[in-house]
């Protein structure tokens, strides 16, 4: 199941970065070389980046990409990491369930009012469902870091080091 998780949401990050810069490309050889273009490209992108933006905070949740301000953890001992990593993944989840309540709410509403987006004949509530699925997956990264901290398997989120990288690189 994890690795379904993986492939899903590699396979949408790369189609939706793909998708998008070359909407973007044919968007801006259309204005600038035919002066002319199409309208709906700029909700449509707007929307394709919301949707990479948070699938994009999933994963980058898995990699280790997200940057952390973690000087104060590391002042800890491992159970200490722990507990303060703990907390965080709790805090989190905490405020992706609550997100995931208001979108659900939000998204019901909208359907039932039946609103499409302002270009694109497509209803809104699907274009906006990414906050469903894009904090779900959220959701499940956390839950997989509180996982591996209460089984000992890490003891932080895992974080990006530039100064660390940048020394390798200099070495």
């Amino acid at each position: 199941m994890l690795r379904l998780l993986n492939r899903t949401e590699e396979a949408v990050i790369c189609l939706l970065l793909v998708l998008t810069t070359l909407l973007v490309f044919v968007d801006v050889v259309m204005r600038f070389g035919f002066n002319t273009g199409f309208m709906w490209t700029q909700e449509l992108t707007l929307h394709m980046s919301a949707w990479f933006v948070l699938f994009g905070a999933s994963y980058g949740i898995k990699v280790g990409s997200h940057i952390g301000v973690d000087a104060f953890v590391k002042l800890f001992p491992r159970t200490g990491r722990r507990v303060l990593t703990t907390i965080g993944c709790l805090l989190g989840i905490a405020y992706c369930g609550l997100i995931l309540y208001g979108s659900w709410i939000y998204l019901a509403k909208v359907r039932k009012i039946g609103i499409e987006l302002e270009a694109l004949p497509i209803p809104a509530w699907l274009a906006h469902g990414m906050l469903l699925v894009g904090f779900t997956f959220l959701s499940v990264r956390l839950l997989l870091l509180l996982r591996d901290v209460l089984t000992g398997k890490a003891d932080g989120f895992r974080h990006a080091d530039e100064a660390k990288e940048s020394m390798e690189i200099v070495e």
